[in-house]
């Protein structure tokens, strides 16, 4: 009868140690997952506040691209003039039917570059304004790409009009100071 009683205490006291090993290892089990959605919204709040800083500087971008565009068309102006470059007869915005002509000019008549660089050479505003166009179109693209790295808008000015003209008056300022 002893043994009875031994056995079955001995039993019952192994079923609570299993009983028990499963609420613990259920736990665990809960905890991880607790800590696989705690980690997953952690990402997700990160990504976006990201996204909201990169919208917001974006909207700061929209709101002020008016002043940003008319400054860089009043560089853009007198070296028109003298390149006796048309805009684009286009539906755009100033600045962008102003790029279109230079840039489509130079597609059509390679000579518009040896214009440009005389014209550093020889007018010191025009010279001027090609290094004003050039120092605020570079600030730019910088803080677009700051902003928002992998960002359409980004990519649109980069590989846009405003990045082709930028290389542009980049060459036409090299071949002006080479010699």
């Amino acid at each position: 009868m002893e043994n009875i009683i031994i056995i079955g205490g001995l039993s019952f006291i192994i079923l609570a140690m299993i009983g028990i090993f499963i609420l613990i290892s259920q736990n665990n089990r809960r905890i991880q997952n607790i800590n696989k959605t705690l980690e997953f919204q952690y990402n997700l709040i990160v990504k976006v506040q990201s996204i909201l800083k990169t919208k917001s500087a974006t909207n700061a971008f929209a709101e002020n691209a008016e002043i940003i565009y008319q400054d860089l068309l009043n560089s853009l102006i007198p070296i028109m003039a003298e390149l006796n470059v048309m805009p684009r007869q286009t539906n755009e915005h100033a600045l962008w039917r102003s790029l279109g002509g230079i840039i489509d000019e130079y597609a059509k008549n390679p000579f518009v570059l040896e214009k440009l660089r005389r014209a550093i050479k020889l007018n010191p505003e025009i010279a001027h304004c090609v290094d004003n166009y050039m120092t605020r179109s570079d600030k730019l693209l910088t803080y677009l790409t700051a902003t928002d790295p992998n960002g359409i808008l980004t990519t649109t000015f980069t590989d846009g009009l405003l990045g082709q003209s930028l290389t542009f008056f980049a060459q036409a300022k090299q071949l002006a100071t080479q010699e």
